[in-house]
């Protein structure tokens, strides 16, 4: 079985290990992408953390872009050859919430365990959020997989694979921002700032940002937003006052279940907050069912920003060629797959946008 390095997780919160693990060739329906980027999310951190449980060994990573090199019988509509963005969402196309459009939420289960990955002695190895992409190949279903354009850089285009789809969408799907609305993003890293760029796309009267650094509300400033509250003391209050009212939507990108207990108080009478940030199992946030009825406001999750990748990606690929989306300045960093750990603490520094692992091939 053919050999590729990888950076495997043997401990929750222990460093990453780049060494060999097996990855079979791709069976019915799967692809394998040769990968040239992956970018780090703070999703792959909390699987590493071991925040929302999981098997190991594992091998995690889910935002990347490549070339496919080989393909499986009954795949249609990708090549060998073709530069690809590939995704953690895994789409039967059959089940009621595929069959509604709503492919980032299916209900067929994947049993990770039996994923193309294994050991080099033939051990199981998890097949981290459906592609284990922290790695130099990966072989995913073809649900997976949108071809992309190939002129566009691989470590911008793997940034659409989750970032930039979960944020955008966000605003412009789950949330439905409509023109002339006032929307709140809370955090303003990777995925907020998208969040942004997709209520500016969506013609936002006013798009506030709210975080605890003030160089991060001036980089939102940079992605469209129109103004920055620092979140100390009340920010809520802060936000009131810029729009003489509440907010139309506020999205929560951050995964912090104490922000999710505020989020509310930015609203205004109709208004919505939308669940972004994905905290650790197990921490809970409250609210005062009676108020929020009483007023009409409500609550809505949005899981990859509601996404269909291959509908949506060459449309934000074909954004981001025009100059109406900004790609290359969400990266922070760029960094080989050897310097995985030092990446990954220069995330949780909560400095960087995003951090790009790059394979030099």
């Amino acid at each position: 079985m053919p050999k590729i390095k990888a950076a495997v997780c043997h401990e929750f919160n222990a460093p990453l290990v780049v060494e060999d693990v097996n990855l079979r060739d791709p069976g019915m329906g799967e692809v394998e992408v040769t990968l040239d980027a992956v970018a780090i999310c703070h999703s792959d951190i909390s699987f590493w953390q071991g925040g929302f449980g999981g098997a190991l060994p594992a091998v995690y990573g889910h935002e990347a872009a490549g070339i496919v090199s080989a393909v499986g019988a009954g795949v249609q509509g990708i090549d060998v050859g073709d530069s690809v963005c590939a995704t953690l969402i895994r789409a039967c196309g059959q089940c009621p919430s595929c069959g509604s459009g709503k492919p980032t939420i299916c209900e067929t289960p994947y049993d990770r365990s039996k994923g193309p990955l294994s050991t080099t002695d033939g051990g199981p190895m998890d097949h981290g959020l459906a592609i284990a992409a922290f790695a130099e190949k990966i072989v995913v279903d073809q649900s997976q997989v949108a071809v992309i354009p190939g002129d566009v850089p691989k470590d911008a285009a793997s940034l659409i694979s989750c970032g930039v789809i979960t944020g955008l969408g966000a605003a412009v799907l789950a949330a439905d921002v409509r023109p002339g609305q006032d929307v709140v993003v809370i955090g303003a890293g990777g995925v907020g700032l998208n969040a942004i760029q997709g209520a500016r796309l969506a013609g936002a009267r006013r798009v506030i940002a709210v975080d605890m650094s003030e160089e991060k509300l001036a980089t939102a400033r940079d992605f469209g937003a129109t103004d920055g509250v620092l979140a100390e003391g009340k920010p809520w209050a802060e936000v009131k006052k810029l729009l003489g009212r509440g907010a139309d939507k506020v999205l929560v990108t951050v995964g912090v279940a104490a922000v999710y207990d505020k989020a509310p108080r930015y609203l205004a009478n109709g208004g919505q907050v939308v669940m972004v940030g994905m905290p650790h199992f197990g921490d809970n946030a409250t609210y005062s069912p009676l108020i929020m009825a009483d007023i009409g406001q409500d609550i809505v999750g949005s899981k990859m920003g509601d996404m269909v990748i291959k509908r949506d990606i060459p449309w934000i690929v074909d954004l981001y060629k025009q100059g109406r989306i900004k790609l290359d300045e969400l990266i922070s960093g760029r960094w080989t797959l050897d310097q995985i750990n030092e990446a990954i603490a220069d995330t949780l520094s909560g400095a960087a946008r995003r951090n790009v692992i790059v394979f030099n091939r």
